[in-house]
């Protein structure tokens, strides 16, 4: 069926823009030798997360175990969690996983090797750990070379916690307010996280991944420096309307929201029936990925969403109101994809404005 035909609201990607990205990231990631090991948080899709590995990803990255577990069931046999995992519970269930495939997660705490070590007591494969590097976002991550410096003597002496590597996000380079701040940003992160590679060596553990990566960077070409095993960006495969704004066009978005006009109550507003639980209410405030209002209409000239209600999309357009009529259907482009693939259960793909295959959304809701 033609795309338009779909009941609405529903999470449309466009295949062709969608291989291109895939296809232009990893070209990337070869032309500098490194591994792709792309954030899978951004889709959520085990479908979209194969189709990375068979144009060459080198694994992927998840958020949450649950995401690890769903994404194992479906056959991912390497896989990053790139945050830090607290509680027994959930330690016990990378152990499990680690039965299986190829699992590394996340530290940054003494507390995490003491936790992880008593919990893989007996297990047939230690732990395998990478080290979060804070490097100017201000999340999660070692600042201090002191506290590097004891977290790695702490592995040394576990009996079943190993020391694979190192990874930071320059996260704070979407608030960069140009294309050279970004790159500054890049390069500063970049040589911080080889600098703590360069100390662990020195230190008899070398380092058998160096990771990094955000997609505003990341999109921009930059060189990646001898040293870096592998990059990680995650918005490239679908875009949004606010990486739209750092590469100056809508043309990689490879998502969008199909809605319908459902009311036109004044001269100038137009409501469309997807809000919130569709969309998000999120924004970008600051920086090359700051958007307008709270999504983009796509195909209409400088016609952004006013606000949402929970199933309610507001716009104020006067030009845009007498081109729409009730029943009308438009996409949005969402500022930003992550949050809102976790919103659907699965996702349209399209091509040549025909449905071609549905996917489902089976990280969606894997919070724990």
């Amino acid at each position: 069926m033609k795309f338009t035909e779909l009941d609405t609201p529903a999470l449309l990607i466009d295949k062709e823009i969608l291989l291109d990205n895939l296809k232009n990231m990893q070209e990337y990631a070869n032309e500098y030798g490194v591994n792709l090991r792309p954030h899978t948080k951004t889709h959520k899709m085990p479908a979209i997360a194969k189709l990375q590995e068979e144009l060459g990803a080198n694994g992927i990255t998840v958020a949450k175990v649950g995401e690890a577990e769903v994404m194992a069931q479906h056959g991912i046999t390497d896989i990053f969690i790139a945050n830090q995992i607290v509680g027994k519970s959930k330690v016990e269930r990378i152990r499990k996983l680690a039965e299986s495939i190829d699992i590394s997660f996340g530290i940054d705490d003494p507390y995490h090797v003491h936790e992880i070590e008593n919990v893989f007591e007996g297990a047939e494969k230690k732990a395998q750990v990478v080290i979060e590097i804070e490097v100017g976002e201000e999340r999660s991550g070692i600042i201090e070379v002191s506290a590097f410096r004891t977290l790695l003597e702490l592995i040394k002496n576990s009996k079943n916690v190993e020391f694979k590597g190192i990874f930071s996000h320059d996260g704070h380079s979407y608030a960069a307010e140009n294309l050279e701040e970004c790159k500054e940003i890049y390069f500063e992160s970049v040589d911080r996280t080889l600098l703590f590679a360069k100390i662990a060596e020195e230190m008899d553990l070398k380092a058998k991944v160096v990771s990094i990566g955000s997609t505003p960077s990341l999109m921009q070409g930059f060189e990646i420096p001898e040293g870096v095993t592998e990059i990680r960006p995650g918005t490239y495969v679908l875009m949004d309307a606010s990486q739209a704004n750092v590469i100056d066009t809508y043309a990689r978005c490879a998502a969008s929201v199909l809605t319908t006009v459902i009311s036109k109550p004044t001269s100038e507003r137009v409501i469309t029936d997807v809000g919130a639980k569709g969309i998000t209410a999120q924004t970008r405030s600051k920086g090359i990925t700051r958007t307008k209002g709270l999504g983009y209409i796509k195909g209409f000239d400088d016609v952004y969403i006013y606000d949402v209600f929970d199933e309610h999309a507001i716009i104020y357009d006067e030009k845009f109101r007498n081109q729409v009529n009730i029943g009308d259907k438009v996409e949005i482009i969402p500022n930003h994809i992550c949050p809102v693939c976790n919103l659907h259960e699965k996702a349209y793909l399209i091509s040549n404005d025909e449905v071609v295959d549905e996917l489902l959304i089976e990280c969606k809701g894997k919070l724990q």
